[in-house]
Protein backbone atom coordinates (compact mmCIF):
# COMPACT_ATOMS: atom_id res chain seq x y z
CA UNK A 1 0.00 0.00 0.00
CA UNK A 2 1.19 3.41 -1.28
CA UNK A 3 1.47 5.95 1.72
CA UNK A 4 -0.37 9.55 0.99
CA UNK A 5 0.81 12.38 2.41
CA UNK A 6 -2.11 14.07 4.71
CA UNK A 7 -2.27 17.04 4.97
CA UNK A 8 -3.56 19.22 8.07
CA UNK A 9 -4.16 15.77 9.71
CA UNK A 10 -3.16 16.69 13.43
CA UNK A 11 -3.36 13.14 15.00
CA UNK A 12 -0.68 11.29 15.36
CA UNK A 13 -2.76 7.98 15.71
CA UNK A 14 -4.54 8.86 13.14
CA UNK A 15 -1.64 9.18 10.90
CA UNK A 16 0.63 6.19 12.06
CA UNK A 17 -2.45 3.51 11.75
CA UNK A 18 -3.95 5.13 8.33
CA UNK A 19 -0.30 4.63 6.68
CA UNK A 20 0.54 8.27 6.02
CA UNK A 21 3.45 9.85 5.82
CA UNK A 22 4.88 10.64 8.86
CA UNK A 23 8.86 12.84 9.72
CA UNK A 24 9.55 11.01 12.95
CA UNK A 25 10.02 13.86 15.35
CA UNK A 26 9.95 11.22 18.27
CA UNK A 27 13.72 11.97 19.25
CA UNK A 28 11.80 15.05 20.57
CA UNK A 29 10.43 13.18 23.39
CA UNK A 30 13.88 11.56 25.01
CA UNK A 31 15.26 15.13 24.63
CA UNK A 32 12.69 16.84 26.67
CA UNK A 33 12.67 13.86 28.71
CA UNK A 34 15.83 13.56 29.51
CA UNK A 35 16.39 17.66 30.24
CA UNK A 36 14.43 17.13 33.46
CA UNK A 37 13.11 20.75 33.14
CA UNK A 38 10.71 21.89 35.26
CA UNK A 39 8.16 23.67 32.52
CA UNK A 40 8.78 23.68 28.42
CA UNK A 41 7.73 26.25 26.48
CA UNK A 42 7.56 25.25 22.48
CA UNK A 43 7.59 28.26 20.15
CA UNK A 44 7.27 27.33 15.85
CA UNK A 45 5.95 29.24 13.51
CA UNK A 46 2.73 28.23 12.17
CA UNK A 47 1.85 25.25 10.07
CA UNK A 48 5.17 24.01 12.25
CA UNK A 49 3.93 20.94 13.90
CA UNK A 50 3.23 21.78 16.90
CA UNK A 51 -0.20 20.49 17.87
CA UNK A 52 1.03 16.99 16.17
CA UNK A 53 3.56 16.65 18.67
CA UNK A 54 1.91 17.47 21.42
CA UNK A 55 -1.00 14.47 20.43
CA UNK A 56 2.44 12.66 19.70
CA UNK A 57 3.43 13.16 23.22
CA UNK A 58 0.18 12.10 24.57
CA UNK A 59 -0.36 9.08 22.80
CA UNK A 60 3.18 8.03 24.29
CA UNK A 61 2.75 9.19 27.79
CA UNK A 62 -1.31 8.67 28.35
CA UNK A 63 -2.47 5.55 30.14
CA UNK A 64 -5.42 5.52 27.09
CA UNK A 65 -2.34 4.07 24.62
CA UNK A 66 -0.38 1.96 27.29
CA UNK A 67 -1.07 -1.44 24.96
CA UNK A 68 -0.02 0.56 21.66
CA UNK A 69 3.34 0.26 21.16
CA UNK A 70 2.62 -0.25 17.73
CA UNK A 71 2.15 3.11 17.25
CA UNK A 72 5.89 4.07 17.65
CA UNK A 73 7.59 0.76 16.17
CA UNK A 74 10.26 1.85 13.71
CA UNK A 75 10.36 5.28 14.78
CA UNK A 76 13.61 6.78 17.02
CA UNK A 77 12.34 6.47 20.72
CA UNK A 78 11.59 2.73 19.98
CA UNK A 79 15.12 1.91 19.47
CA UNK A 80 15.79 2.54 22.50
CA UNK A 81 14.25 0.06 24.75
CA UNK A 82 14.20 2.19 28.47
CA UNK A 83 11.35 4.45 26.48
CA UNK A 84 9.27 1.09 25.81
CA UNK A 85 8.56 1.06 29.43
CA UNK A 86 7.79 4.12 30.26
Amino acid sequence: MLKVISIGNQGFEDIRTENRFYVDKTEFIREWWESGDSITLITRPRRFGKTLNMDMLKCFFSNQYADRGELFAGLAIWNDEKYRDI
